[in-house]
């Protein structure tokens, strides 16, 4: 059994964070003083991510794979509803997870498998080069990033202001991504489908994309197979990876998001 690596801190209602793909717990850095202030804030490497061991070679890390390694992480923490943000896989891994268990609001940033049939070319050719260039030249490229220009070369297509990175957030953006053992088989795994509902989701939901997410088109932002009622929202000037460019929106929605679903329900 894979154990997840994650870190917590602040106190209150407990608000589980997921990352995307190529990506670790360290991305909600940005956000996550302000959101320990408000909540206990779990923050994950899912499996094959961060510091979190890959799943064993012959299990498929299909996201619904990812959501019960989460699941497992819960019970052992003694968590049983809690509030769930995910960014691209994470939101994806956040669907699955709320077919499984119960949870208390669901909040998704630009969440991956939102697309009919297979990943959209561009989505795979896209993230494939990320991940070449960062895995080829991750010591060049890291050191690199203390220069704002190459960070908005290198953080262009996840990022919808790169400029404002700071260059150790932008150094932690390349080394996840190119050092992480689990992502050709979290790649593999999320092509041939996006997400199909399961089971109804007892829990509201927001979808927020960034304005500037070059990596999501409207083929991947299709919303059919999301429980009636969601909500979605827009952030403006934010792009795939919402939580650098704009933290006090990305807090602002989830605080929202958590609001709104703490209030009883009126008939």
């Amino acid at each position: 059994m894979t154990t997840l690596a994650f870190d917590r801190s602040g106190a209150g209602m407990p608000l589980v964070l997921l990352h995307g793909l190529g990506s670790a717990r360290q991305a909600w850095n940005p956000v996550l003083p302000a959101l320990a202030d408000q909540f206990d804030v779990i923050a994950i490497d899912l499996p094959g991510f961060g510091e979190s061991d890959p799943l064993p070679v012959e299990v498929v890390p299909h996201p619904a794979v990812l959501a019960k390694s989460v699941a497992r992480l819960l019970d052992d923490l003694g968590i049983t509803r809690p509030h769930v943000v995910g960014n691209s896989l994470g939101g994806w891994v956040a669907l699955e997870l709320a077919a499984i268990r119960p949870v208390a609001s669901l909040t998704l940033l630009s969440p991956a498998g939102l697309w009919r049939g297979r990943a959209p070319l561009y989505n795979r050719v896209s993230l494939r080069a990320t991940r070449w260039f960062a895995s080829h030249a991750t010591g060049l490229l890291s050191r690199l990033m203390r220069y704002r220009l190459a960070r908005v070369l290198v953080l262009g297509q996840t990022h919808g202001r790169p400029a404002r990175t700071g260059a150790q957030y932008a150094r932690m953006a390349v080394r996840a991504m190119g050092t992480c053992p689990g992502f050709e088989a979290a790649m593999r795994a999320t092509e041939p489908r996006g997400y199909l509902a399961g089971p109804a989701i007892d829990a509201p939901v927001t979808v927020a994309f960034g304005s500037r997410d070059l990596l999501l088109r409207a083929a991947s932002r299709r919303l059919d197979e999301l429980p009636p009622g969601t909500r979605v929202e827009t952030l403006p000037g934010c792009g795939h990876v919402p939580m650098a460019d704009d933290p006090s929106a990305v807090v602002a929605l989830i605080s929202e998001a958590v609001e709104l679903a703490s209030r009883p329900l009126t008939r």
